[in-house]
């Protein structure tokens, strides 16, 4: 089993800032891919931004040049750096780990609302 805690989100007006964290534990093998997903209401969770043990990251392209995802494999701990933050950047945002074998695991989230 692994257990993932997310960390930081908020109320943040547009243009500014947020850092998300999440922080995994349990049985975590050195290979694995750790991700951020996003849920807006009413609507699918879908993947924003993901990163490989090995360092290769992948975007969505609605945040491309804006969010960036980076990891501690050390702390088993992955970041997610949100920067120029929209209103369609609402959501509740969730941690994912995948590893193989062993399946994919899911936090709890934590809910990013960008509003003035």
């Amino acid at each position: 089993q692994v257990q993932l805690v997310e960390s930081g989100g908020g109320l943040v007006q547009p243009g500014g800032s947020l850092r998300l964290s999440c922080a995994a534990s349990g049985n975590i093998f050195s290979i694995n891919v750790m991700g951020w997903y996003r849920q807006a209401p009413g609507k699918e969770r879908v993947l924003v931004t993901s990163i490989a043990s090995g360092g290769s990251t992948n975007y969505a392209d609605s945040v491309k040049g804006r969010f960036t995802i980076s990891r501690d494999n050390a702390k088993n701990t992955v970041y997610l750096q949100m920067n120029s933050l929209k209103p369609e950047d609402t959501a509740v945002y969730y941690c994912n780990i995948y590893q193989y074998p062993g399946g994919s695991y899911w936090g709890h989230g934590t809910q990013v609302t960008v509003s003035s």
